[in-house]
């Protein structure tokens, strides 16, 4: 196709692209205007590249190919792809769009274009500023959620937990105990659910749930020998309650629920452990303020100074950084806790206590994160707003539990 075909009039039966039948002289269609030369304009370069918005390979891929043969347009779409599709038009010449090129009335922009008047951002558009100050709050608000939750909610969410678990904690300890077995209860069911949905693995839910609760509430009266006893127990109704179910899976069923035991109500009865002590409500305290503390100067300074990554295979939002501010709060807090909270405790013990509850707590947050990458998931559950389930506030307690209990009772005795 030469320059001079380009800008020919068309004729009435041509809309849209070139078709094989319109190729012929120009005698066929209305007599050549020498007037039309002039509003020819030169054939544009068509670059080699896929059109926006189609898919290479799939059904506009041929009218992409070259003229060697191997494809043309098709009907009723346009020959070029910086030809837009045109509406039909009558016979004759046509003159150029006002404004358009060539056009003597000049202009050479398009009609609400971003320079043309009342269009958004013009020059004298009063709406400009308030639409530049939207702009610039919309991304304020995006840089605040960097964090990757909402404060205002988890915030919320958090001082509402610590109120009823302080509440529970100094009137009367049996409810505390009660508050422990219904996190426990909620957590199998969280984790047993996303196993069954991501993994296929059914893992019996009314065995652990029964067997969990009475776990913490044998923790709490008869101490370590009940919450061994109540384990086994619990281990042994997991595997008798599957043998009524079909054998396929048996294996992996009882398995994780095993897991899940162990997991969640077994570990949870080392706080019910503590609570038992004379200044038990201290020593909880003591083991949640250590475990709040380390997350949130984890989180504090990661977020302002984190450069190298952790664990980026397996948590990539954890930073070295952030771990050194978890072990630095850790041990001031553990050092003031120790020496104005636990009877005959010393700051020291509370140094050594802080360290590792640091430790213990990012390994358990980085143990729940492996579990919830195997299952593609982020969250457990989305039961706490802001904080996702309660499987994702109690991965940090649950592993440092023992520890605390441990240490606890080196330090300063049962109680």
């Amino acid at each position: 196709m030469n320059d001079a075909s380009w800008g020919a009039p068309q004729r009435a039966d041509y809309v849209g692209g070139w078709r094989p039948q319109d190729r012929g002289p120009l005698s066929a269609g209305p007599a050549y205007d020498g007037h039309d030369a002039q509003q020819t304009r030169p054939m544009p370069i068509v670059p080699d590249f896929p059109d926006a918005g189609r898919d290479a390979g799939g059904p506009g891929d041929r009218d992409r190919r070259n003229d060697s043969g191997r494809g043309a347009a098709e009907p009723g779409r346009p020959l070029f792809r910086d030809e837009l599709p045109r509406e039909p038009t009558p016979a004759g010449p046509q003159p150029p769009p006002a404004g358009g090129p060539g056009d003597p009335r000049g202009g050479g922009r398009a009609p609400g274009g971003p320079d043309a008047p009342g269009a958004p951002g013009a020059a004298g558009d009063p709406a400009a500023p308030a639409a530049a100050g939207a702009a610039d709050t919309a991304g304020a608000a995006k840089a605040k959620k960097r964090a990757g939750r909402d404060l205002r909610a988890a915030i919320g969410v958090g001082v509402g937990l610590g109120a009823v678990i302080v509440a529970s904690l100094f009137v009367v300890k049996a409810v505390f105990v009660g508050v422990i077995a219904v996190a426990v209860v909620v957590g199998l069911w969280e984790l047993t659910s996303r196993l069954q949905e991501r993994k296929g693995i059914n893992a019996p839910l009314v065995p652990l749930a029964v067997g969990g609760a009475a776990m913490v509430v044998a923790g709490y009266v008869r101490g370590a020998e009940g919450a061994w006893v109540a384990t086994a127990l619990t281990a042994l109704a997991v595997l008798v309650w599957r043998m009524t179910e079909p054998p396929e899976g048996y294996l992996k069923d009882v398995t994780a629920g095993v897991f899940a035991a162990f997991y969640v109500p077994f570990l949870a009865t080392f706080v019910s452990m503590m609570l038992t002590a004379d200044d038990g409500a201290q020593r909880v305290l003591t083991f949640l303020l250590l475990t709040v503390v380390s997350d949130t100067g984890a989180y504090a300074v990661g977020w302002r100074f984190g450069r190298r990554k952790l664990a980026p295979r397996i948590s990539p939002g954890k930073t070295r950084e952030g771990l050194l501010g978890a072990v630095g709060f850790a041990m001031v807090a553990g050092a003031l806790c120790m020496e104005f909270l636990i009877d005959g405790g010393a700051w020291w013990q509370g140094i050594l206590l802080g360290l590792a509850v640091a430790v213990t707590a990012t390994l358990g947050d980085l143990g729940e994160s492996m579990i919830k990458r195997d299952l593609g998931i982020k969250d457990m559950g989305t039961l706490l707003p802001g904080h996702g389930g309660i499987m994702d506030r109690l991965d940090s307690l649950l592993p440092t539990a023992p520890v605390v209990w441990l240490l606890l009772v080196v330090f300063v005795g049962a109680g």
